[in-house]
């Protein structure tokens, strides 16, 4: 045996009926609900260009990577040996291998450099690809491709970041932005005392002759090594958005200081710092007084990512459970040929199967709308609410079972079971909590009707095709006629019910029989249960399974 393979003789015993080493998997060719989702939604050069991305994110090395971001969070260094600030925030080697993975190779700038020719598909792909290699770091992924749409609120901002938010070039030195090859932004929006309600924000904003200076406290501000924040400030006018440079116009630090770094559940790889604007350096980006309504197309777009996300992990668990349970046995065979499992992975399979779906069916009305396309711009406005709520509810409950398949070893931090199970809550919180989303879907119907007839628009050809599909749709229409005011409290089961029937109705037309019939009687029917692994009698589990890793 090569001194390179692991020893199996040991002094007491010999290891057997361990799973081998998982090895490279081409992460794009090995998923065959992506590849097909890919093939019906986006331009033929989406695939192409992922195609590399599929075969590195899944090698050793990248995968390596990620676990040793995760393990190695990184450090605050708010001094120098001297005693002058720093504010720095330093990371692992291997999260700045991550982070040139993505940036290097256009992920963050896709979207915009192809607008409205499937560049909101492609990033949305790569982004589930990216996920599987490691969750924390896309946090600043999403934030700076999100920023794009903010920055073109005012052309001189636009002109002097844009370049620099384009570039392919991950460029981590702390400098001023006219003397790096790449930019990456962050925000600041949350205060303690409002937590998602931003309009009871305190930070206040003053002009000055060289422009405008902030002063507040910032509860949460995501990836502090960013080159510029988006961020919220009370000025005259009410609520403004501002953005405000880690380096002043003249090259100095700006006044923006790091208290500490959050101590996380998950997302450890990622940096989420408590600061203080001590008269920072800001410009204003947006009509004055309209903060808010400047950051709606960056929330929408962070929103897209914080509801694929969930679904890259979900599928990274499902590969590690199934590989895992076709290499074990237990009383007497292998554990994937045992009934009950096989009924477990084939309903997280299913889950999986409907995520994809609707997260890349939500990139497409991104880039409709970015065409200018009506109804693809109403579903737009609704979609990444119902992916965000209903993908985030699914997350944990789906890590868990997946980490029961493992058993024990799924338990500890050497299996990538734990960290994704410690991750799942971050993208239900992030962006507007549970609540906060469904409370935004009600608006989202009450103030533009023309959702609603969009949706009820892409679900039409499905229906006659299922019959719990077809029950679900006839309650879904008496609960929207439920008038408004006293419709609230149904939040939560409106949003669950319209992000269900879409994915139904997606995988009625599109996805073969086996996996649509399955997932109406489970996700809709009677024999609907609350957990994984509840599936019809008669369900065709081993069609399912064959598409999980064929």
């Amino acid at each position: 045996m090569s001194d390179q393979a692991p020893r199996t003789s040991l002094a007491t015993h010999r290891v057997t009926n361990q799973p081998a080493p998982p090895g490279d998997i081409d992460l794009l060719e090995a998923d065959l609900p992506l590849r097909e989702a890919l093939a019906r939604e986006a331009p033929d050069w989406v695939a192409r260009r992922l195609a590399p991305l599929g075969h590195e994110a899944g090698s050793e090395r990248v995968q390596a990577l990620g676990e040793a971001a995760n393990r190695h969070p990184p450090d605050l260094r708010l001094f120098d040996r001297h005693g002058r600030r720093l504010d720095e925030v330093r990371y692992h080697p291997a999260y700045h291998e991550l982070m040139h993975l993505a940036i290097d190779r256009g992920w963050h700038a896709v979207a915009w450099q192809e607008e409205g020719r499937g560049g909101h598909q492609a990033h949305v792909a790569a982004l589930y690809l990216l996920t599987q290699a490691e969750p924390g770091f896309c946090c600043p992924i999403t934030m700076t491709h999100a920023a794009m749409p903010v920055l073109r609120h005012s052309p001189t901002a636009e002109a002097r970041w844009a370049p620099g938010l384009l570039a392919w070039d991950y460029d981590p030195r702390p400098l001023p932005a006219v003397e790096k090859t790449g930019l990456t932004f962050g925000m600041a929006m949350t205060e303690k005392q409002g937590g998602s309600d931003i309009r009871a924000n305190t930070t206040t904003a003053a002009p000055g002759g060289d422009g405008w200076r902030l002063t507040g406290h910032k509860w949460f501000c995501s990836a502090p090594m960013s080159d510029a924040f988006l961020t919220l400030a009370r000025t005259d006018d009410g609520l403004g958005c501002f953005l405000v440079p880690r380096f002043t116009p003249d090259g100095e630090r700006n006044a923006i200081e790091l208290q500490r770094l959050k101590e996380k559940c998950g997302n450890r790889a990622n940096a989420s710092a408590e600061i203080e604007y001590r008269g920072a350096w800001a410009e204003p980006i947006g009509p004055p007084g309209r903060g808010i309504a400047t950051l709606l197309e960056m929330v929408q777009q962070t929103r897209l990512d914080a509801a694929t996300a969930p679904v890259g992990m979900m599928r990274q668990a499902l590969l590690a459970a199934w590989e895992h349970v076709r290499q074990r046995h237990a009383f007497g065979r292998a554990l994937a040929e045992q009934p009950l499992m096989r009924a477990v992975i084939a309903d997280l399979a299913l889950e999986v199967e409907a995520g994809v779906a609707l997260a890349m069916r939500t990139a497409r009305a991104f880039d409709g709308a970015a065409r200018g396309d009506d109804s693809e711009r109403a579903l737009a406005r609704l979609l990444p609410a119902l992916a965000k709520y209903w993908h985030n509810k699914r997350g944990p409950g789906f890590m868990a079972e997946a980490m029961e398949c493992l058993g024990g070893i799924g338990y500890v931090e050497e299996s990538p079971l734990a960290r994704l199970y410690r991750e799942a809550p971050v993208n239900s919180i992030w962006e507007g909590s549970g609540n906060v989303i469904c409370l935004d879907v009600l608006r989202v119907l009450g103030r533009h009707p023309e959702a609603l007839a969009a949706f009820w628009q892409e679900v039409a050809p499905a229906r006659g095709q299922d019959r719990h599909l077809d029950a679900a749709l006839t309650e879904l229409e008496r609960l929207v006629a439920i008038p408004a005011d006293t419709l609230e409290p149904h939040a939560r089961w409106l949003a669950q019910r319209l992000a269900q029937c879409l994915q139904a109705a997606l995988l009625v037309q599109h996805a073969p029989g086996e996996v649509a019939d399955t997932f109406c009687a489970a996700r809709l029917g009677g024999e609907a249960g609350d957990v994984y692994g509840v599936l019809p009698d008669g369900a065709p589990s081993a069609a399912l399974l064959r598409r999980i890793a064929p």
